[in-house]
Formats: C-alpha cells, structure tokens, sequence
C-alpha cells in the first residue's frame, strides 16, 4: 500500500486506462530522493495488468554516455526495426553504435524513437517506466522529451521519474510529491516498523520530514532501547536535510561490512554498466570476489539478477561511494579503466575519474570519446567529454580549441545557452582571429535563435574584425554571412556597417565577383534602402538555383527566400517545395520549420491559403516540439494574416497578439511587424480604415525587410486614402514603386496602377484600374486582383455606371469566395447588391471541415501514400496517422481510402500531396 499517494496512483490509473483505450500519455514523477519515485513506477509496473512494458534507469556514471538509457529502454524493441522507414531504421542503428551511418538531424532520433514504441505497441497497450531520470545522458533525455511531446493515439504510457528540481524533461505534465502527512507517515511507520510507543513514533515522523524513505531507514536504525522510547535523542541525528540523514543512515550499514565487501560494492558504484562480470573483474583487481558479495544481497543493499548488479536505492549507490576515501575511489576508476579497454568511451570517463589536474594523455582520450558520441548523434554528450578534455588540457591554446569545439557540439544539440557559455571561455583563451571568429560565430547562432538578431549580428561583427585585419579573404564568408543576417534581422544601420567592412577588406575583383559576394552586397543595399537595384542580381540567383540539382539544404531556403523578395511566387513556392520534400525525406525535423514558414509564406501570396493554414499549422507544431521560438512565433504571424483575411477576428487578435510579444522580446521587428500588418488588415477587411492607418504609421516598415514593407505599402495606400488623408499615401506609394519597377512582376505593376488610381481622380483612375485589371489577367496574386476588381466595381457603382460594375464585382466575388476570404466576400456581395446584381454563395470546398493535420493527411492518402509513408512524411506515428484518417472520413462523407481520390481537397500545387517522393 502506497499511502498518502491516493493522487498519483489515480493519475496512473488514468493514464493506464488510456493507453488500454489506444491513447497514449506522459508523465514525469518529481520529487526529493525517498521521497517515493521508484515506489509509484513499481505500482505502476504491478497496475498495468495485461500492459506490454519496457524500463530503463539512469546512472550517474552514465550521464555523459549518449543513448546508453535509450539503449537500455528500447533494446527489447529493436526487432521491429525493419518495420521503420529506412532513414529512421538506420537514425538508431546509428545512434546505438550499431553501424556508421552519416550524421542525421538530430530529432529524427526521437521521431524513429517514437516509431519503434508504435511498432512495439502495435500488439497491445505499452508501458515505458524510466527511473532516475534526473541521471539521463543528454541523448536519451531530448529522445524522451521529443517522443513524450508527440504521443497521440499509439496506446503508450511514458511515466519517468526524476529529482525535484531537476530541468530534465521539463514542459511534461508532472506530478511533485510533496512530504507525508503525520498520519500516513505513523500509518506507513506501523506497516513497516512496526508498533512502537508514542515517543519513539512521534520523534521519527518528525526527524523523518514526511519522508518515507528516511521514515524506513531511520526507524530500522533504532536499537531495542530507542524502539521502546526510553533513550533520545534517536540516532543518525544529522544536519542538513533529511537526505543527509538517509545517507548517513546508509553509510553507516556500509561501515559494518567487511573491507573487500566495500570494495566491491565501490566498483560497482563507479560502474556505469552494471553489468557483474565487469565489477568482479574490475573488483578482483582490487582484491575483492564474488564470495564477498553475499553480505551486501542479504542486507538488502544490492539485488543480482542474472548478469546485472543493481543497488536497492540510488542513495545506497551515493553513500558506497563517498563513504570511501579518494585513493580507493581512484583505484576503482583505474581498474574500470583496465578491464575496459575495448570501451573508449567508457574508458575515458574513468580515467577523467582518476585526473586530479592537467593531463594531456586522459584528454587526448576524452577528446577521442567526444568524437565518438558526436559520430553517434550524441552531440550534448560529445560536448560535456570536450570540455572535460579542455579542462584537462595543459596548453591553453588547446584548452581553447577544445572548449570552442564543445561549444559547436552544444549549438548542435540545441543546447544554446551552454554553446554561448563555452564560447565565451574560449575567447578568453585565445587571440587567434580564425579561432575568435569561429567562436562569434558560434554566439551569433546562439542569440540569433534565442535573443536577439540584431545583437547577434553585433557580436559577430565584433568577432570578426581582427579576422578582417589579419586575413580578409578568410573574413569575406562570415561579413557574407552577416549580410544575410542583418537582412533577416532588419536593422539598417548594421546593414551599413557590414557594408562597409566588406569594402574595407580590399579584395580582388575576382573574389568581390562571386554569385555569394554580389547577393551580400544587393541584401545591403535593400536592407539600408539605399537602393532596390539589387532585385535584379536577385533573379538570377533564383534562376541558378532553380535550374541546378541543389541538395535539401539553406542554399534552397535562401532562393526561396530571394525569390519572395523579387515577389517570384511560384518559384519560392517550388523551391520552398522542394526543400520540404527533401527534408522530410531524410528526416530533417530540425530544419523543416524553416522550410514550412518560407512554403506558408509564399502559398499566401499564390492565394493558396488552405495550404498555407496547413504548412504554417505544421511549421508551428515541430517548432514547438524542437524549440525553435522564432520559427513558431514567424509562422503564427502567418496564421494571424491568415485569420485576418478570413474574418476570424478573435483568432487574429489572439495569434497576432503573440507573434508581437514574443518579437518585442526577443527584438525580432519583422516578425513583430508581420503580426501587425496581420491586425492591420483584419481593419481593412472590416472597412475600418481609420483603425488601420495608425498601425501602418506608428509601425515604420520599411525600416524592417524591404520585401515586407513593400509588400504592406498598398495597404497603407488605400486606408491613407480612405480616411481622406491621401498626403500620406505618397510615401508607401513610392516605395512600391520603386521596388514594383525592380521586382518587374505584372502583377505588382497592376497593383502599382491600383494605387494610382486610388490617388487620382476623373479619367486617370479609371485608365489605371484598366491598364491592371489588364495586366492582372497574367497571373499572380489573386488576393491582390479581386481587390483590384472590387476598388474598381466600386468606383464604377459611384461614378453611376452599375452594369460595368457588376462586371468586375462578380470577378472580385468569385475570387474571395474561393479564397475564403470571408470580409472581402461580404463586401463585394453588398456592392453587388447595390448594382441591383447577384451571386450564389460560395461552394465550400470539403476539406475545409478538416484540421490542418487531417488535411495532410487525407491529401496523402488520396494521392496513394500508405499509411506509414504518411507517417514518415509528416513526422507522425502510423497509428496517429490512421486516427487521424478514420476521424476525417465522416466529415467528408466518406468510408474507404478509394473514395478520396474522386474528392475536392483544394490542394494547391505546392500542397504537399505533390511531394511524396
């Protein structure tokens, strides 16, 4: 009986009864040690009667090995590896030392994780218990975290134990186990203890704390006097907290066995294997035997169970230990060492064990044993081994060399904050400019992605400056580099002064020549505004990329990004396609955000907006799930400028809300300045135009991405004009221009012209809307023709010419019914109305009742994906994929896959039905 645990043996329950139901859950148990952690996961393990169900522990002397806990967890798993797609089959047979695979994204280990639990649990509900969690390596601790966020409906239960306190595996539900109460403690005292009297109870629930480990052991200390009350005060009275008085009351059991006992049980404390044969064979060194070991199994300190050697308590394992002196626990090391040779790994940390100051041999050993868990993925693991070779590195040169290099292993594993950290020792290590800027480099990514853009281009500015003086042409690709930061950050000043730094270099025309160095300088020149003239060296970076079979990687991201800023949507859409499709293939989790937010963007402007909610929808869910706080914040501005043209005010509101906050936190004005260009237009939807030009005013954006302010600037035109303030349309109005003459897309010439008639009067206007209605027949942007239709309909139906009217009111109608754009629909249809016309109300496609996530899936199952291609491509289990399916057909009438195909889906051409190979 677990008493005063009536909560979370409930909870368990639940989480039980689900998993039976083909849901799956997470929880994490938090709490000081004997606290009653393992005693809720054995409950758990007894409850789950008719429950598949794996466990693993983790182990101090493990914490730097990567993917030993996830090893331990999954080994009875693996034979289903051969039902995993192949990419993510060989993810773990890479990570677990199992062959040489390349290096993979590093979630698509958690994702061929969470794939081979479904395909374990395929025969029935499962059960993953981890103790000791607080202990993990990093490896296994992210794996978990990412498997435990995207659980669903694959019927598995994930419930991990950890110390309060610990940041391991935090954003999971948790349960924290607070103390017991006075009479569970007495009732937990009685069951276990025994009756004792009134005194004696009274003064161990005291000294105890509600602790029902210290309960246990301090009770089970008591000689016969203490037990009848008649002496205090009761033993192991120690200072410090009640886990202080647990070990001391462990550490005093350990003093009453024999030396060799104790030495052996001091080996298998440092062993991270707990496999016997390795402690007896480390042990026997030491003068100890498998004779000696009886003694501690009959005190209930240890358990053997076939060839593993486990301690009943970590405590008992903490207190075995400390409880010997720096010698013999040198001497434990040193034996591990020996009988592991053919670990280096494990070897390594033993002898890192051993080192009491700088030694070059032990580090040399380290290093090699990071470079053996960075070629397995475990780049969190590879970067704790480097620094401890750099904290045993002699040459302060080295030391610098290797703590620059576990700070790239830690930018890796995401693990930022300690990347920036590590980066900073370097520095201050070091003069050598290569190594410096190597170093700026690695603390701009880390404030790129978790601060501030503009301060990370400031630091890799600074950081590159005595590599520009010493040697420029090795500083040409970082200031190349920095210009295409300062682009994304938007800060004009910066942008100036990368400008000139490249300049300053000095370099030949040759090298000032190349495709990279011109788009630099053309981001400059658009970012300080100096000039719009670089859109044209734009296109033809766009062209190159697009006609060359470059791999799924940034070079495709930055044409797409370039050809949404020449305003090419079909080819941002292809090439955003492309890098999505690529990237889904190879299980590139972490990169794919990126790609969704460049695809979501351009769908936009291609009028494809289910699409869009669908990839913009994607890009904010593994944003989330892989901590990418820009990327989730960018692609709910989207979903924000989405809801706006909708007509979903409050969603707008909510989403644009905080996209501007978490741009305002983290000074990121294109992303703060997406999400108000978003509540701009739910305004102009709404005809409050005098609610609309405020924000255009207050928000200066053409100081942020020039390709966003031009974007905006037509907007800002037409509330200008509404609210009878048309002086201050001329200055968003030339800017369009400038960078509509550049862009040379019909489509921004058409909407140049509708800008102008808005600011012209008589039969200028009228030339104007027909010159664009004109050329808006060449394609591109329906959202901008039907506006163009619709401000043209309406100057008709004022200048009293209704038939011409209706003309161009019916065109605007249809298209912003097909677009969903209900504020724009109900407009148009009102100034039809007053033409004395008509028009049915829009068809509704049927996958607009699905969620995003069904419509991807539904638009794979219709083009023929199976269900675990499904799966593999959208990062999902098969079993989620097939609830998700099975929940869609009532919505769209249907009950079989075969039907799907002969379904309305509104897939656009960059949907992602057309990516499935």
């Amino acid at each position: 009986m677990l008493h005063g645990r009536s909560r979370e043996t409930a909870t368990i329950q639940r989480l039980l009864a689900q998993a039976r139901a083909g849901r799956s859950g997470a929880l994490v148990i938090r709490g000081r040690p004997g606290s009653g952690k393992s005693a809720l996961l054995d409950y758990a393990a007894h409850a789950a009667t008719g429950v598949l169900r794996l466990s693993a522990v983790g182990a101090e002397a493990e914490a730097g090995l990567p993917f030993a806990a996830a090893h331990l967890l999954l080994r009875p798993a693996l034979g289903h590896l051969r039902a995993l797609p192949a990419v993510q089959a060989e993810a773990i047979r890479g990570a677990f030392g199992q062959s040489h695979s390349p290096r993979r994204d590093r979630f698509l280990i958690g994702l061929a994780a969470l794939s081979l639990l479904a395909e374990y649990a395929a025969a029935g509900p499962l059960l993953c218990l981890v103790d000791d969690a607080h202990w993990l390596d990093h490896a296994s601790a992210d794996m978990l975290l990412f498997v435990a966020r995207r659980l669903d409906q694959e019927g598995i239960t994930l419930i991990c134990a950890a110390r309060d306190g610990d940041p391991v595996l935090a954003g999971l539900p948790d349960l924290t186990l607070g103390a017991l109460s006075g009479a569970d403690a007495a009732s937990l005292l009685d069951e276990r203890v025994g009756p004792l009297p009134a005194r004696a109870r009274e003064r161990i629930v005291a000294e105890s704390e509600g602790n029902p480990l210290a309960l246990i052991e301090l009770a089970g200390h008591m000689d016969p006097a203490q037990r009848a009350g008649r002496i205090t005060p009761l033993p192991l009275y120690v200072a410090g907290g009640v886990e202080n008085r647990v070990l001391a009351a462990f550490q005093k059991r350990l003093r009453r066995l024999a030396a060799p006992t104790r030495l052996l049980l001091l080996v298998a404390a440092a062993d991270s294997t707990r496999d016997l044969s390795t402690i007896l064979l480390a042990a026997a060194r030491l003068g100890a035997s498998m004779d000696d070991l009886e003694p501690a199994e009959r005190q209930g300190l240890v358990e053997v169970a076939g060839a593993a050697l486990t301690f009943r308590h970590p405590l008992i394992r903490t207190a075995a230990y400390r409880s010997m002196p720096s010698s013999r626990r040198v001497a434990a090391h040193l034996a591990l060492a020996e009988i592991l040779s053919s670990d280096p790994e494990r070897r390594a940390w033993h002898l890192a064990a051993t080192a009491t100051g700088p030694d070059e041999r032990v580090a040399a050993e380290l290093h090699a044993a990071a470079e053996l868990a960075g070629a397995r993925d475990g780049h969190a693991d590879a970067a704790i081994a480097y620094e401890r070779a750099a904290e045993l590195t002699p040459d302060p040169a080295a030391r610098s060399r290797r703590l620059g290099t576990a700070a790239g292993s830690a930018r890796t594993a995401g693990r930022l904050a300690g990347a920036a950290d590590l980066a900073v020792r370097a520095a201050a290590l070091t003069c050598d400019p290569v190594e410096l800027a190597r170093l700026a480099r690695i603390q701009a990514d880390v404030e790129f992605e978790q601060s501030s853009p503009r301060l990370a281009c400031r630091h890799l500015l600074d950081g590159v400056r005595p590599l520009a003086a010493s040697n420029p042409p090795r500083a040409l690709p970082v200031l190349v580099e920095a210009a295409w930061r300062v682009w994304l950050a938007g800060d004009p000043e910066i942008a100036e002064e990368v400008g000139t730094m490249i300049a300053g270099l000095g370099l030949p025309a040759d090298l000032m020549a190349q495709p990279q160095v011109r788009v630099a300088a053309d981001l400059i020149d658009l970012t300080t505004g100096r000039s719009t003239a670089g859109l044209r060296s734009l296109h033809l970076a766009v062209r190159g990329t697009r006609e060359a079979t470059a791999p799924p990687g940034e070079s495709l991201l930055a044409a797409s990004i370039m050809a949404m800023m020449v305003g090419d949507d079909v080819a941002a859409a292809e090439l955003a396609g492309r890098l999505a499709a690529g990237l889904r293939a190879r299980g590139g989790i972490g990169m794919l955000p990126h790609a969704l937010q460049a695809l979501a963007m351009s769908q936009i402007f291609l009028g494809e907006y289910l699409d869009a909610v669908t990839s913009a929808s994607e890009g904010v869910r593994l944003a989330r799930d892989t901590g990418q706080g820009h990327r989730e914040a960018h692609c709910v501005a989207l979903l924000a400028w989405l809801a706006a043209v909708q007509g979903d005010e409050a969603r707008c509101r909510e989403l644009a809300t905080e996209s501007t906050a978490y741009g305002l936190a983290h000074d990121i004005p294109p992303t703060g300045a997406l999400a108000v260009w978003a509540l701009a237009m739910l305004e102009l939807g709404a005809d409050r135009y005098a609610k609309a030009l405020p924000m255009f005013e207050q928000w200066p954006l053409q100081a942020f991405r020039p390709a966003l302010a031009a974007m905006a600037a037509p907007d800002h035109v037409e509330a200008a004009v509404r609210t009878g303030r048309a002086g201050l349309a001329a200055e968003p109005m030339a800017r369009f221009a400038d960078w509509s003459e550049e862009s040379g897309q019909s489509w921004a010439s058409a909407v140049l012209l509708r800008c102008r008639a808005l600011t012209s009067g008589g039969g200028a206007a009228e030339g104007h809307y027909l010159e664009a209605t004109r050329l808006h027949e060449e394609g591109g942007r329906p959202f901008e023709r039907a506006r163009t239709e619709l401000l043209f309909g309406e100057w008709l139906r004022r200048a009293r010419r209704r038939a011409d009217a209706r003309t161009h009111l019916c065109v605007a109608l249809r298209i912003f019914d097909q677009l969903g754009a209900a504020p724009w629909s109900s407009r148009a249809r009102s100034e039809l109305a007053a033409t004395g016309g008509s028009e049915a109300g829009p068809e509704r496609s049927l996958a607009g009742g699905l969620t995003p996530q069904e419509l991807q899936i539904v638009r794979l199952a219709a083009a023929g994906a199976s269900t675990r291609e499904i799966a593999a491509q959208l990062f999902l289990s098969p079993r989620t994929v097939s609830y998700h399916l099975y929940k869609a057909y009532p919505k769209l009438g249907v009950t079989s896959r075969g039907e799907l195909a002969r379904l309305d889906l509104g897939g656009g051409p960059a949907g992602p039905s057309d990516h499935l190979q």
